[in-house]
C-alpha cells in the first residue's frame, strides 16, 4: 500500500499554483455588462453618492483600505489622516452599506465592485 501512495504524493508535489494577478479580471469580464453595473451601483452607489455632497471622500477611502489589506495604520498614513479620522470613515461605509468590512465576504464584494467600474475590455 505504501509503493501506491508515495507516487501519488509525489505527482503533487511536482504540481504548483500559479499566481493569476488577472483571475479577477477574467471573472468579471465573464459577467453581462448590466450585472457588472448593477453590482457596483448596488455597493458604491450610497457612498458615491455621500462623496458627492463633498463631505469626504469614502469610494478613495475604501480603496486604500482594500489595498493596504485592512490595516487601520498604512490606510491611514496613505490617506494622510489620523487612525480615528479612518476608523470614522470605515464606519460610515458600513452603516452606508449595510456591509461589515471586517468580514472577508464584504471585503472581496467591494474590491470586485471597485474593479467593476472598468470596462470588459480593460478587466
Amino acid at each position: 500500500m505504501r509503493d501506491s501512495v508515495e507516487p501519488a504524493g509525489r505527482e503533487v508535489r511536482n504540481h504548483r499554483a500559479e499566481p493569476c494577478a488577472d483571475s479577477y479580471a477574467r471573472l468579471l469580464a465573464s459577467v453581462p455588462e448590466g450585472t457588472r453595473s448593477s453590482f457596483r451601483a448596488r455597493l458604491l452607489g450610497p457612498l458615491e453618492e455621500y462623496d458627492g455632497d463633498g463631505r469626504a471622500e469614502l469610494v478613495h477611502t475604501l480603496e486604500v483600505f482594500l489595498a493596504c489589506s485592512g490595516s487601520w495604520r498604512r490606510s491611514a498614513t496613505r490617506l494622510h489622516v489620523h487612525v480615528n479620522t479612518l476608523r470614522y470613515r470605515i464606519r460610515r461605509i458600513e452603516d452606508l452599506t449595510g456591509r461589515d468590512l471586517g468580514t472577508l465576504e464584504d471585503r472581496v464584494d467591494f474590491f470586485l465592485a471597485l474593479r467593476a467600474t472598468r470596462p470588459a475590455s480593460s478587466l
